[in-house]
């Protein structure tokens, strides 16, 4: 058990012998705890250095070892849903030394990804995918003909969403050879591993249980009273020793469950169920942070970690004034109720859960039932708040669009990590809600400048008697003293900063202190004074105040931290030209392509949204 995470690389003699899985399926079953104790050490140290997903990879070294071990990857298909859990997977694929690479600019990415490595199968980052892209491979290789076995491993956070169900009813329906795994490190059944349980995983597993009861079909098959009696005997002793019987219901060959650090038993597993025919579900339990005694105590706090020695401290976020504005209002309106999906600690609602738990929902990982849930609370007259990140609510876009909008019902979304999001790169970029919720007619959208503005606008989005919705970016913006107010914004009305000539500046959410800095620098640099605005709102737009900036300005400059196309600069382009007002309009923001993982100011400085980029667009006006 370790205590400290190294500070130095480790020695890691059998470790540093396994560059590539086949060289791990040369060793002799008797090496692999020693690999998994090295591969455990090597990985506190490499995220001790880079930071990252932490947990979860730590809860996973035993079976990362089995299923190379027994899998002849990358010809077999692993895939890792989500991919949090992903690092031992990638350290034994040919990334080892690189490892501490991971999540910067052009390091490892934070995220199986197929271009990375031919190991990493499908591209992952957003959860439940994995059973129905393995069931799309696994039907595709029997259609060509191929061999390859294929196998999901996904947790038991990631089987709360809707999608992992479909993928298993449809797996259940075809028939298909493959493997899903469930890797279930939930402490409350952890009783149910034991002597018993290890003792009929090896049984069900095995082929002798297997080809007996195949035989055992065929012959009994013909007497239909007899058959029937088998079958419900089989399925009432199964059921009663495992907890299976949904996922036999379902189609599979529940098998389990089975201490998922016990890399012996997981080999023979692994290896009986290989060759099994039809849908195979292996229900493992293991402990997120295993081996790591800090991480096993508190495995919600080391999820992620970030590089020893970082500095601890931390300013005021987004999502801390979010969760602040929660626990005020919701002391004084007792309609508020805050739903999130499995996002409590990182949309900054842990006090209000404790504090509102009879009007916190947290509805695990299912953005399209949390969406709905809220609609159906506004019918009856309660305010509801859905806190969710920007890159999942992709996955609720027609719930936001038939369940809330068409409706027109009262529903206020806190639209976290919008625009890109640093390190976890592009599956995790908020990219895209302006783009996809501007053409929604009933919604309004608010783009907070700072964290002052972010708490008045989501006052304001509040109290609007519609769909609203303030999106705010990871991390913050200026640091600034936030005053906790009541106060409102008026819905649809931009600021201006400071009033200049010739050019204007429309800023779309936090972006603005990069503006800022560019339009000090050139008044500083050459005397020449910008207009600077705070647009606040995407949807509706200022079109007064834009059609003012046309009457004295020749040329407009739109910065916002959202993909160019459909975003708020279109937005403003979409006016002048429907009022038919000639004024040249430059806009700034995500291009159209994903922006890979780095730190947010490079990002931003990559995309021309720094204070640099936005001097180079007004020089080249000039």
């Amino acid at each position: 058990m370790f205590q400290e995470i190294p500070t130095s690389r480790p020695s890691t003699p059998l470790l540093d012998s396994v560059d590539l899985p086949n060289q791990l399926r040369q060793l002799a079953a008797n090496q692999l705890p020693q690999l998994a104790r090295e591969l455990r050490e090597y990985l506190l140290f490499s995220v001790g250095q880079s930071g990252g997903h932490f947990g979860a990879g730590l809860g996973v070294v035993e079976l990362t070892i089995a299923l190379h071990y027994v899998y002849n990857t990358p010809d077999d298909i692993l895939l890792w849903d989500v991919g949090h859990q992903a690092y031992p997977h990638k350290i034994l694929t040919g990334r080892r030394e690189q490892l501490p690479s991971i999540r910067t600019q052009d390091g490892l990415s934070p995220f199986p990804k197929r271009n990375e490595s031919e190991y990493d199968s499908f591209g992952v980052g957003h959860s439940s995918t994995s059973i129905s892209a393995a069931l799309g491979m696994a039907i595709a290789a029997e259609k060509t003909g191929s061999n390859k076995k294929v196998a999901a491993i996904i947790g038991d956070g990631a089987m709360t969403a809707g999608q992992a169900f479909e993928a298993l009813n449809h797996a259940g329906h075809t028939d298909t050879d493959m493997l899903v795994i469930l890797n279930d490190n939930d402490m409350s059944i952890s009783e149910n591993v034991g002597g018993l349980n290890k003792y009929l995983a090896k049984l069900l597993s095995s082929k002798t249980y297997n080809s007996m009861r195949e035989g055992s079909r065929k012959v009994l098959s013909t007497i239909p009273h007899v058959w029937e009696l088998a079958s419900k005997t089989e399925e009432h002793v199964k059921g009663f020793f495992t907890p299976g019987i949904f996922f036999e219901e379902l189609g599979f060959n529940y098998i389990g469950p089975v201490d998922g650090h016990d890399l012996e038993a997981l080999v023979r597993t692994l290896r009986n169920m290989r060759d099994l025919k039809g849908p195979q579900f292996l229900h493992i339990v293991t402990k997120k942070g295993k081996g790591f005694e800090p991480a096993e105590k508190d495995p919600i706090k080391y999820h992620a970690l970030s590089p020893v020695g970082a500095s601890s401290k931390k300013a005021k976020t987004f999502s801390n004034i979010f969760g602040k504005w929660a626990c005020d209002t919701a002391t004084l309106d007792s309609k508020f109720m805050a739903i999130t999906p499995a996002m409590r600690e990182g949309s900054d609602l842990v006090k209000f859960s404790e504090k509102f738990p009879d009007r916190y929902f947290d509805v695990a990982i299912a953005e399209q039932h949390a969406v709905t849930l809220a609609a159906g609370m506004a019918c009856e007259g309660a305010k509801p708040v859905v806190a969710i990140y920007s890159t999942f609510l992709q996955r609720a876009y027609d719930q936001l669009v038939h369940d809330v909008a068409l409706q027109n019902l009262d529903v206020t979304f806190a639209i976290d990590r919008a625009g890109v999001v640093g390190a976890d790169g592009p599956t995790h970029a908020g990219a895209y809600d302006i783009s996809f919720m501007r053409c929604i007619p009933n919604m309004v959208i608010a783009c907070p400048s700072d964290e002052t503005e972010c708490r008045l606008l989501l006052n304001s989005a509040y109290q609007f008697n519609g769909p609203a919705a303030v999106r705010y970016p990871r991390g913050n913006a200026s640091d600034v003293e936030v005053t906790i107010t009541t106060e409102t914004l008026a819905i649809g009305k931009g600021n201006v900063i400071q009033q200049g000539q010739d050019i204007a500046i429309l800023c779309f959410g936090p972006l603005l202190k990069e503006a800022k800095l560019a339009v000090d620098a050139i008044a500083k640099e050459s005397g020449k004074r910008i207009t600077l605005v705070d647009m606040r709102f995407v949807k509706p737009i200022d079109e007064a105040l834009l059609k003012t900036i046309s009457e004295h300005h020749q040329h407009v400059i739109t910065v916002e931290d959202n993909a160019i196309m459909g975003g708020a600069g279109s937005a403003v382009l979409e006016f002048y030209s429907q009022e038919n007002i000639a004024i040249n309009v430059v806009t700034l923001g995500i291009p159209d392509t994903y922006i890979e993982h780095a730190s947010q100011a490079q990002q931003w400085s990559q995309m021309g949204l720094d204070s640099t980029g936005i001097i180079n667009a007004v020089q080249s006006l000039s």
